[in-house]
């Protein structure tokens, strides 16, 4: 009975320093694993981000190498141009900005400029730029002094730099003047700043040409990595990295740790840097470890779920125990494979959605600048030809007013340019109290040439009393001109064409375009963008598409239907402005 009493005392305690012992053992193997796992992967992360680092490098390099290399053929076309030497030659300029003009938007340069041979713009396809004088830029000495095409690079007082090729142009041995084409690199800067990388482009002589940081242009590196940088690029890789001291550092900003890449374009020894963050690699470490201690965590809670057992239990069922162990641990290295696989997909999976989203947006606003500029270029094409006839005739009043049109129509290009470049934006900045009627009646002139032309019968029907609600007037004319040039184009072809434009006042404002041409066949797809019934090279389908969403920004909604007889309603709806309504009650 004694000897009994002493081995079942004896057991208990043999079980209590087993358990200790691999209670301390676990602790310290999920140490050591964890520890050697962030070594390895922190390691293999590190690598895989430079090497994608690399990779956006080479992408931003050729993106360079191609812009400037398209445009640097550019200066030696137009320098034999027969139409700007004889402009030169002749002392008539009248054609040679809009010829500058239709160049641009050809080949998409950011500015041509066409100076004489003291050093005055005498053409530009900005108009702004008449009669301005660059006898003493470097781009028109060096050119004057070379026989080849001169690429030049001038600093701003804002620090950012101008990009430009010249070249000289000759009558025979005389120099009569320098073609100027400005290169629009500015654009990649915004393209790069999307990435959590910080990109910059130094010259030869180290100094920050191109960077997504803004205060960093116009200063050397080392300069630039004394100031602390703007939150949407390196302040989150700052803290980020604060507490891993794991990561290899290449750099520091501000006495952080970041990534810095760097590789040679290949144009005039500038070079192209990158700094890239370390939150991703934190991330996927952070990933990957959880699962680690949550293995721990469970193997440990197994383990004390267990030891409440008696410890003949525990003996019996030791071997279940241990198959139990390794089928789950194989479930989890499963589980860690899957899930380093499913990262690895998507990260493919939103490189790929990025670069779609991009050329989409390209793609769409390359052809809405096209669509929207093409009204008041026809109304300035009609202008310019009754001015013509009214200069034949000796009307020079008439003519005057005839450009003070094409002035406003200029001004409008302007605003409709404006507004397209910050459509993304969509922050409401230009919206004020608007009368509706002023809205219909300038639309209702944008639209003169075209109605005359037609001689087609406008009704209108307006209110007496203003009616006013808050929206920006140039887009809310811009909905009307596209609604009004649909009606006129529903119409082509009918005897009896008609368009009637009532206004009307209620809970809310509504305006409605009628016409009575053939209607509207096809609601589904009446909105959606590129999406037209006219004949190839009529118009590209974005009209109602950006009507449509135009609208909705102002707080409306734009609806069709047909007529009750025949032809299409298009209204639109806004809201009223709290102006009105207390006025009224």
């Amino acid at each position: 009975m004694s000897q009994t009493t002493t081995n079942e005392t004896e057991l208990p305690r043999k079980g209590s320093w087993r358990f200790r012992f691999f209670f301390l053992a676990s602790i310290a193997a999920a140490a050591t694993v964890v520890w050697v796992t962030n070594q390895l992967l922190t390691e293999r992360f590190t690598e895989s981000t430079r090497n994608r680092a690399e990779v956006r490098l080479a992408s931003y390099s050729g993106q360079l190498i191609s812009e400037l290399q398209r445009n640097s053929v550019v200066p030696l076309l137009l320098s034999r141009d027969p139409a700007l030497i004889g402009a030169l030659n002749s002392g008539d300029f009248t054609q040679s900005s809009q010829r500058l003009i239709s160049y641009r938007d050809e080949i998409g340069a950011a500015d041509l400029r066409l100076l004489d041979a003291d050093g005055r713009v005498v053409a530009a396809s900005d108009r702004n730029e008449l009669g301005a004088s660059y006898r003493n830029e470097p781009y028109f000495v060096n050119a004057l002094r070379s026989n080849d095409t001169v690429f030049t690079t001038v600093q701003l007082e804002s620090g950012a730099s101008a990009f430009s090729y010249s070249r000289k142009m000759e009558a025979g041995p005389e120099q009569i003047g320098v073609i100027v084409v400005e290169v629009d690199l500015g654009k990649f800067q915004r393209t790069w700043a999307g990435f959590s990388d910080a990109v910059v482009v130094a010259d030869s002589e180290g100094r920050i040409i191109l960077s997504t940081e803004s205060r960093w242009r116009g200063r050397t590196e080392e300069e630039a990595l004394q100031l602390r940088s703007a939150p949407s690029a390196i302040q989150r890789a700052v803290r980020a990295t604060a507490d891993w001291t794991a990561l290899p550092p290449d750099a520091y900003l501000a006495g952080e740790a970041v990534m810095r890449q760097e590789s040679r374009i290949g144009f005039q020894g500038w070079k192209i840097t990158s700094f890239t963050t370390y939150a991703g690699v934190r991330d996927r470490v952070n990933a990957v470890v959880a699962l680690e201690v949550m293995g721990f965590a469970i193997l440990l809670a197994a383990a004390f779920y267990f030891r409440s057992r008696n410890v003949t239990s525990r003996l019996l069922f030791s071997q279940r125990e241990s198959a139990d162990l390794r089928q789950l641990n194989a479930v989890l290295q499963r589980e860690i494979a899957e899930r380093e696989k499913a990262e690895k997909n998507l990260e493919v999976a939103e490189q790929t959605i990025q670069q779609s989203s991009k050329l989409a947006v390209l793609g769409e606003m390359s052809a809405a600048v096209s669509h929207e500029l093409n009204q008041p270029l026809a109304a300035m094409k009609t202008y310019l030809a009754g001015a013509r006839l009214l200069l034949q005739r000796n009307r020079p009043e008439e003519a005057l007013s005839s450009y003070q049109r094409i002035d406003d129509l200029i001004d409008r290009m302007g605003a409709i340019t404006r507004q397209l470049k910050s459509y993304a934006r969509k922050d409401g900045e230009d919206t004020e109290i608007v009368d509706v009627r002023n809205a219909v009646q300038s639309a209702l002139e944008m639209m003169e040439p075209q109605l005359r032309q037609r001689n087609i019968p406008i009704t209108k029907t307006l209110p007496k009393d203003p009616v006013l609600t808050f929206a920006d007037r140039i887009r809310l004319e811009q909905v009307l001109v596209n609604l009004l040039r649909n009606a006129l184009d529903a119409t082509s072809g009918v005897p009896d064409a008609a368009i009637d434009i009532l206004v009307s006042k209620g809970d809310e404002i509504s305006i409605a375009v009628r016409d009575n041409g053939a209607g509207i066949d096809n609601f589904d797809s009446l909105f959606e963008p590129f999406y037209t019934t006219k004949k190839p090279g009529d118009g590209v389908g974005l009209g109602l598409a950006i009507s449509s969403s135009i609208v909705n920004d102002l707080g409306g909604r734009l609806t069709a239907r047909n007529g009750s007889e025949r032809g299409a309603v298009f209204e639109v709806r806004l809201p009223i402005s709290r102006e009105q309504i207390e006025a009224a009650e």
